[in-house]
């Protein structure tokens, strides 16, 4: 299509129009997703004392949903990449659906771990199966935003799934004989269940496949992705070929520290307020949505400043390290619940913004089955953070009787991972547009 083609077609509200028809779904489905993965975390204070559960057999089971998920998940990504999106991110769905309602029959510890590995190797490939299929539709400088609006869903699950869960727990406890922890558990798998089979009628594979686009829309998409392409050299790597590129292997030991915010705060929050002083697990769940309402404003709106500023690294790197503040807050504060919750909150809103901005880095250089590939990989290594973290946790816990030492390990870390964050090259990971105007004024400058 030639650009005067183009001209009678308004390119900021097509986008506007795929986003509305994207994302909102997208978003409901990782929510369920979210909600199925951590809502382990709310079981816990009821389960562990049914089960007779120590906090290490906790943080090991909820830990090796990350040995799964890490196995799993490369070679995952790298079949969505050749089946397309609809039947995989469906098969995805419709498995972990099954697999989470059956932790509503675990009796020990064994069929705890066997259950929470499986749930891991069910969702692997799904959240950097959706970021490298958004990356697909989007070019550089549209996705800080839209991949917050999507990772927003973490944050909003938590929001719901917290009262959610609480007053399933104490509300339907003994119903028909079973533990509320077994009625949250099945019913919380039904809305993942039934969304698996709805992506199969939904989703499109790609832009190409799209019914509800105009040829000439199509078009006007895959140029405006082709031309963020065209400017960067690294876009084309094969595989084996991302596998050797060190900014790879830096990002995901970046994310390796980063996911250790996401995961303590995801499960170990409902912990962390019952042991300020708080009892009613209702009201624990309540409280559980003060952090994450401020995790879903600061990551939009720090997504739509990098967006505006092409700017990504220190979007990136600054709450990074409000994170680590945030963590040695709630530290300090373990003893009273207003100083904890806001640590908590700086935490949870530190944690979910990185995040966000964290994923527009590696999309910014890799395309194609290296962008898949690559995406997945860095998932995964910043998955162990998720073993590590659980694990860790749940030993230090029982050996020291408080969660206190752990946070502020956590916070060190987390710190390196700014650090790191703040050093990686601009010319590669912030937006095109961005570059090539600062390299432009420093030609300028040099000039005069």
């Amino acid at each position: 299509m030639t650009t005067a083609d183009q001209r009678d077609i308004d390119v900021d509200r097509l986008f506007r129009r795929v986003t509305l028809r994207l994302v909102p779904f997208l978003f409901i489905c990782y929510a369920a997703a979210y909600l199925d993965r951590v809502n382990v975390g709310f079981a816990k204070l009821q389960m562990s004392s049914d089960l007779g559960f120590s906090d290490t057999v906790y943080g090991l089971g909820a830990g090796l949903f990350f040995v799964g998920y890490i196995l799993f998940e490369v070679p995952s990504n790298t079949i969505l990449h050749r089946v397309g999106a609809k039947r995989w991110i469906a098969r995805i769905m419709i498995s972990w659906a099954i697999i989470s309602g059956a932790m509503a029959l675990v009796t020990n510890p064994t069929a705890f771990y066997v259950l929470r590995f499986l749930l891991g190797v069910a969702e692997a490939g799904f959240i950097p199966g959706i970021l490298y299929y958004l990356t697909l539709w989007y070019p550089a400088h549209r996705r800080g935003r839209v991949f917050a609006y999507f990772l927003a869903a973490i944050p909003v699950a938590s929001i719901v799934g917290g009262p959610l869960s609480g007053w399933i727990i104490e509300s339907m406890d003994g119903l028909l004989g079973h533990s509320g922890w077994r009625w949250m558990f099945a019913i919380e798998a039904l809305p993942s269940l039934v969304l698996g089979f709805v992506v199969l009628m939904f989703l499109d594979n790609s832009v190409k496949s799209a019914k509800w686009l105009t040829d000439r829309e199509q078009a006007v998409i895959l140029a405006e992705v082709e031309r963020d392409r065209e400017r960067s050299s690294t876009l084309h790597l094969s595989f084996m070929a991302m596998l050797r590129d060190p900014k790879i292997w830096l990002l995901s030991g970046i994310y390796l520290c980063v996911a250790l915010g996401i995961y303590i705060v995801s499960f170990w929050l409902p912990t962390i307020i019952a042991g300020t002083g708080v009892e009613s697990l209702f009201a624990i769940g309540l409280l559980t949505a003060i952090p994450y309402s401020c995790a879903v404003a600061a990551m939009i709106l720090n997504s739509i400043h990098a967006d505006r500023t092409g700017e990504r690294r220190l979007h990136a790197a600054i709450p990074c390290l409000v994170t680590a503040a945030g963590l040695v807050v709630t530290a300090l504060g373990m003893g009273n619940t207003v100083v904890a919750m806001i640590g908590l909150s700086l935490a949870a809103a530190g944690a979910s913004t990185t995040q966000a901005a964290f994923w527009t880095l590696p999309s910014a250089f890799l395309g194609g089955v290296a962008a898949a590939g690559g995406i997945a990989l860095i998932n995964s290594v910043g998955n162990f953070s998720g073993l590590l973290s659980t694990s860790l946790v749940g030993w230090l816990s029982d050996l020291t009787g408080s969660t206190i030492s752990s946070l502020y390990g956590i916070a060190v870390l987390l710190a390196v991972g700014a650090a790191l964050l703040a050093r990686l090259p601009a010319h590669v990971v912030d937006d095109p547009s961005r570059v090539a105007r600062l390299e432009k004024e420093k030609a300028g400058v040099g000039r005069r």
